[in-house]
């Protein structure tokens, strides 16, 4: 977005860093907590095969940046599989699910801090997570880069100091301060082969933002690297949530898991370890932050590119003194400062069901990188079995949503929002000839 950065910069690990701090966020250290809870030790499979297809669409997306790299990214490549409409919705589709989590997003910053702070209201600490935010929009995107690069080896060492303490204590070589409470065994089918089906959409939140990686990939140095970028990482990123979360359940009982908390706090809770909690919520805070920056970025970037394509009005690609288009970012300041509010004055379930559907129009998105890529590039049967197969793993964690009461509202605010979009869509196209 800055002049300076037009240039590509990036090598392919750096990009891999940048991917790490804008995947590993919220929906993996908190999401983990319902996966658990649904799917028993099967929560395994959840995350290893919703892995697998994460894998999938970012070599799709990263293939199609080396071949053309595009500033914006799917967006375009669904424009030029498919045509106008396709271009249109894409970009509003995701633009929508990014604004609309905004505020989830800071509500979790906010209990994160109260932690620390009790007394102090939750709309005090999203006011300020979200100005801190937006002002590293403002520096441009050498500092997001930045950021990025240092959030994502924190969080990696997170995960890592987790893992190490975790199986420190499974080897009793740490003490237990508390019994284990052995009410709640953790089964293998905590609720059948439903809660595994309705555990899936948990699991690919915790992959969500590689997409952010796609509209990046116009700083590297070499577009040809993409796909070396994310193959490293998501093969790496798969196996430690395997690994950590095979720890969680190993450790503690399905009865001890609460939503609410994260479930590596919950199973190191029993252990003498005082700094343990207030380290972890400290990382806590950073995924958050890091994940809502990198959501800031993208949904700034999309709408620069859509303005520029004729799909959003044309004053939002218009640029300013500093190094984003002043107008874009003007209105994202005003969605954030309604999300702000909106989450904090809905009732907790139905904030809850729109946070679900912006979870599930990603995925919708991450579905037109798969066909897109099918039309432009997709060659032979090896092709073909990996976009069946990583299609149906994402239409099997959509579908999953519906044995759920409270996903399964997500699930149709989600077709809500796909019908303004479609009708827009419509309403353009014939206007169009």
């Amino acid at each position: 977005m800055s002049k300076e950065a037009k240039e590509g910069h990036l090598t392919w690990w750096q990009m891999s860093l940048i991917g790490v701090g804008c995947i590993i966020g919220t929906g993996y250290f908190l999401g983990a907590s319902i996966s658990i809870q649904k799917a028993g030790w099967s929560v395994l499979l959840a995350y290893l095969l919703a892995g697998m297809a994460t894998y999938i669409v970012f070599q799709s997306l990263a293939k199609l940046t080396a071949h053309h790299p595009e500033k914006g990214s799917f967006r375009t490549y669904a424009k030029q599989a498919y045509g106008n409409w396709a271009g249109f919705s894409n970009g509003w589709v995701y633009w929508s699910s990014e604004m609309l989590i905004m505020g989830s997003q800071l509500t979790a910053l906010g209990i994160f801090a109260q932690f620390w702070f009790p007394s102090i209201p939750l709309w005090v600490f999203s006011a300020v997570f979200s100005g801190l935010g937006l002002f590293v929009i403002l520096l441009g995107v050498e500092k997001v880069e930045k950021m990025e690069n240092i959030f994502g080896v924190m969080k990696v060492a997170a995960i890592l100091m987790f893992v190490i303490i975790a199986g420190a204590a499974l080897f009793g070589l740490i003490e237990m301060g508390k019994p284990m409470d052995r009410s709640g065994k953790t089964s293998l089918f905590a609720n059948g082969a439903i809660g595994l089906w309705g555990a899936l959409v948990y699991a690919f939140y915790a992959f969500g933002g590689i997409e952010v990686m796609g509209l990046m990939a116009k700083e590297m140095k070499d577009p040809g690297d993409a796909p070396k970028s994310g193959k490293i990482m998501l093969a790496a990123l798969t196996g430690l949530y395997v690994l950590s979360i095979f720890l969680v359940v190993k450790l503690t009982p399905l009865s001890s898991v609460n939503a609410d908390e994260s479930p590596f706090l919950t199973s190191l809770a029993r252990y003498d370890l005082p700094f343990v909690s207030h380290a972890f919520n400290g990382v806590l805070i950073i995924a958050g932050f890091s994940t809502m920056v990198a959501s800031l970025y993208a949904v700034t970037t999309m709408l620069v590119t859509l303005a520029e394509e004729g799909d959003a009005p044309k004053l939002f690609a218009k640029e300013g003194k500093w190094n984003v288009p002043l107008p874009a970012f003007t209105l994202i300041t005003l969605v954030v400062i309604v999300s702000i509010i909106i989450a904090l004055l809905l009732p907790g379930k139905l904030f809850e069901y729109v946070t679900t559907a912006a979870g599930l129009m990603l995925l919708y998105t991450w579905i037109f990188i798969l066909f897109s890529y099918r039309k432009l590039m997709a060659k032979g049967l090896k092709d073909t079995i990996l976009f069946i197969f990583s299609y149906v793993l994402i239409v099997g964690a959509i579908t999953g949503t519906l044995w759920d009461p409270i996903s399964r509202k997500g699930f149709f605010v989600s077709l809500l929002f796909l019908f303004l979009i479609a009708s827009a869509t419509w309403l353009k196209e014939r206007r169009r000839g």
